[in-house]
C-alpha cells in the first residue's frame, strides 16, 4: 500500500482508479484500510477543487416546501401574515432572525443556508 497526497488531476484519476479496484475490500484488511484512506483523500481533494455553494435561501425554502407538500398558506404560522409570506418568497422582504430560526426548525433547513444574502 503506497498512498500519497492528491495534488493534481492526474493524482486524482489514479486515486479514483485504485479506489474502484479495491471498492469491495473488507474492513480491517490492508485493502480495507487503503480504501478508507483513499476515500478521505479523494473527499478532501473534491471539496477543495469542486466546492458546492450553499443554495439560495428562498430557493431552499421553496424546494423544501415542494418536498414536504407545503403551501404558502402553511407558512403563515411560521412567518406571519399571508402578505409577509408572499413578500419573503418573492424576495421583496428579508428574513428576520426569528423567521430563520422558525423556518430552520419547521422545514429542517440549516441556518447557515437561511442566513445568506439573497
Amino acid at each position: 500500500m503506497k498512498i500519497s497526497p492528491i495534488r493534481n488531476e492526474e493524482d486524482y484519476k489514479i486515486a479514483l482508479n485504485r479506489l474502484e479496484e479495491i471498492f469491495d475490500a473488507k474492513k480491517g484488511t490492508q485493502d480495507g484500510d487503503e480504501l478508507e484512506i483513499l476515500s478521505i483523500l479523494i473527499d478532501k481533494y473534491e471539496n477543495e477543487q469542486f466546492p458546492i455553494d450553499l443554495p439560495d435561501p428562498i430557493e431552499a425554502i421553496k424546494f423544501r416546501m415542494e418536498q414536504m407538500d407545503i403551501k404558502q398558506s402553511d407558512l403563515i404560522h411560521i412567518i406571519g401574515f399571508k402578505s409577509r409570506v408572499s413578500e419573503i418568497l418573492n424576495k421583496k422582504r428579508k428574513l428576520t432572525l426569528e423567521m430563520i430560526r422558525k423556518l430552520s426548525e419547521a422545514l429542517r433547513i440549516p441556518t447557515e443556508v437561511l442566513v445568506q444574502e439573497y
